[in-house]
């Protein structure tokens, strides 16, 4: 770890870099976290890889040297810059450096016409992951497998169930399956983060879309609208939530809970997904 850590302080000094708080600009310092980073990719030959927050490259090269085409997204321009100084150095054809936002990224045209197949590497900045991982299984094409480095306290909430769910782990849950590979200890991190991180493996559940009308179609639009509503106060009683938000009397929430086999006073966060889809197809017809 201690030669990995030589190498990045040397190259930021070299080149100006001065890692941001701002930008979750942790570098990975630890080649063996790397190598289980690759390893729970599960990657082919025959892969393209989305990589986000390439930094300095060193994950960049462990995927270029096992996938055929590597698209490696980095928001900050003078990592970007160096990124691809490398890669033209060592004449590296199979790795795309992008120099803009995730947020704003479409996948879709870089990828290979006949084949809208791809995984996603990160060590995701925290600040983004919520709306990263909703705009990317939400939307086509779908990732087919998501290896991310989060902090370990998001992580756990997404892989979380009742009656510890939330938001962000039904969100996740409603399109794939995720689980912690292990937990990262600050310390692998230079500059040290203020908290621990962990590899989290999300397998979407198929190649194709979480419901009938495709991801992010109105079916999808319509459960989540129930599930923020089902959540929206935190600690009352779901049928008050619901019937709040849906402008129907809490009597026939109670009612509509109870013909599903749900106790009149369970909460939100008592729901698992299977739960939300079954709640989701009896209230259908109270929604605009």
């Amino acid at each position: 770890m201690s030669d990995l850590l030589a190498q990045t302080r040397d190259i930021c000094r070299l080149f100006e870099i001065k890692p941001a708080r701002s930008k979750g600009q942790n570098f990975l310092i630890n080649e063996k976290i790397y190598d289980q980073i690759v390893e729970a990719a599960d990657l082919q030959p025959t892969d393209t890889v989305l990589e986000i927050g390439p930094g300095l490259g060193f994950l960049t090269a462990k995927l270029a040297a096992r996938v055929r085409k590597v698209i490696a997204v980095e928001l900050d321009d003078k990592l970007a810059a160096y990124l691809q100084m490398g890669v033209d150095a060592q004449d590296v054809e199979n790795v795309e450096v992008i120099n803009a936002d995730i947020l704003s990224f479409t996948i879709g045209p870089h990828l290979p016409a006949a084949e809208q197949r791809y995984k996603i590497v990160a060590n995701l900045p925290y600040n983004i992951t919520s709306i990263f991982l909703r705009r990317f299984l939400s939307l086509a094409p779908q990732p087919e497998l998501l290896v991310l480095m989060l902090q370990k306290e998001v992580a756990t909430r997404i892989v979380a169930a009742p009656p510890e769910m939330s938001i962000l782990a039904v969100s996740v849950q409603y399109y794939a399956e995720p689980e912690i590979v292990r937990t990262v200890k600050a310390g692998n991190f230079w500059p040290e983060p203020e908290v621990d991180s962990a590899i989290i493996k999300i397998r979407l559940h198929q190649a194709g879309a979480a419901s009938a009308a495709g991801p992010g179609g109105q079916d999808d639009k319509k459960f989540f609208q129930i599930v923020r509503i089902g959540f929206s106060a935190k600690r009352k009683m779901l049928k008050n939530n619901l019937a709040a938000g849906l402008k129907l009397g809490a009597p026939i929430l109670a009612k509509l809970l109870t013909d599903q086999g749900f106790s009149p006073k369970v909460r939100a966060e008592d729901l698992s997904v299977q739960d939300w889809r079954k709640l989701f197809a009896a209230l259908r017809l109270f929604m605009v």
